[in-house]
């Protein structure tokens, strides 16, 4: 298990800090325990933030043609059919995960293809598990279109304590479901969004691993 690359400089400006602080009170308090009680809480803090930014090696193990990956880990909080009116302007399919604080946070490009379409949008930052939060939080949404032609959205969501979503896809470059498409600090959702039709493969409040759990079977474009 290595750390992300998107935590390294906040956890060694972490570390300092809190170095700092014990060190400081160590030298100064004359009451041992107190900085007993201060170095627990602030190695329980360094630890919780490194398990936040631990960055799983994965290499989907089947053949991944025709499948739709799980973009993260979390639990499916949303299966509908939805109007997207943001870029794909159609009826869809809605596939959501929810990420907590406690999951990997890197995300993966849930198909195989070219990436089609890359774009940003402000937003709030409500709790990322509530349905508006798809269209009224800060996101950053990807369409890649697969060798069939099939044009599948992933959608970057932030969270309530989220505040930075990066996005690695660029316009015009192939993609593999084993390759990293971002990440989102701190609380977030990815949802996906296909043809109407599409055979579903996970069910409600699953529990998803990204890049090892298939979500859904693409059929062939109309």
């Amino acid at each position: 298990m290595k750390v992300h690359k998107e935590g390294t400089s906040l956890l060694l400006t972490l570390f300092t800090i809190l170095f700092i602080v014990n060190i400081s009170l160590y030298y100064t308090t004359h009451k041992p325990w107190i900085f007993y009680v201060v170095l627990g809480i602030t190695s329980t803090l360094f630890l919780l933030v490194l398990n936040f930014f631990r960055s799983p090696f994965r290499k989907f193990p089947y053949d991944s043609e025709g499948l739709v990956i799980a973009p993260a880990d979390g639990r499916i909080v949303a299966i509908e059919e939805v109007m997207e009116n943001e870029i794909l302007h159609r009826e869809c399919l809605q596939i959501s995960i929810f990420m907590s604080v406690f999951n990997v946070h890197a995300n993966w490009f849930p198909v195989n293809g070219t990436v089609k379409h890359v774009s940003h949008n402000s937003g709030r930052f409500m709790a990322a598990y509530l349905p508006k939060s798809s269209t009224e939080n800060e996101r950053s949404a990807v369409v890649i279109t697969t060798r069939n032609g099939v044009d599948v959205l992933a959608r970057q969501i932030a969270g309530a304590m989220a505040r930075r979503i990066v996005t690695y896809a660029k316009e015009g470059e192939k993609c593999h479901v084993d390759d990293q498409m971002g990440f989102i600090k701190f609380g977030s959702r990815v949802d996906v969004y296909l043809p109407l039709g599409t055979e579903v493969l996970v069910e409600m409040d699953q529990t998803v691993t990204g890049n090892q759990t298939p979500i859904a079977r693409l059929g062939k474009p109309v």
